[in-house]
């Protein structure tokens, strides 16, 4: 459960072509995982990933803003991430987009309340920052 959360950040990442009803899908089952299904929420991915159709059209459908961060933000956030692929970090430069996109869109000071899961080329991660 989230608790006294500000936000929770969704970090997103998927393999090229992947559909948004894998994406529905896995955000809502990350969010009911995590507790936080009425929690108030943002998506974040990286920017390379603007042309996923499926992100864009999950996140529309999900009734969320999807944000697009940069690489250097993300690698700001490589040594928060509890998930190391491989592959992400031969493609990316990076542990796991999912991961760090929630941690840096939640903030300097988030932690991981969901590490990365996947299901159907898709993966999520959910971040917070507690109120101060």
């Amino acid at each position: 459960m989230v608790g006294d959360q500000d936000m929770i950040a969704i970090g997103l990442g998927c393999r090229k072509g992947c559909g948004s009803e894998a994406v529905i899908r896995l955000v809502r089952r990350a969010l009911a995982t995590a507790g936080c299904s009425d929690a108030r929420a943002s998506l974040f991915t990286h920017v390379d990933k603007r042309d996923e159709m499926g992100l864009v059209e999950a996140a529309r459908t999900l009734g969320l803003t999807l944000n697009f961060l940069d690489a250097n933000v993300l690698r700001l956030a490589s040594n928060r991430a509890a998930t190391r692929s491989m592959r992400v970090m031969q493609l990316f430069g990076l542990p796991s987009i999912a991961e760090t996109a929630a941690l840096a869109g939640a903030g300097p000071n988030a932690m991981l309340i969901l590490p990365r899961m996947s299901e159907g080329g898709a993966s999520c991660a959910i971040a917070a920052t507690e109120r101060i």
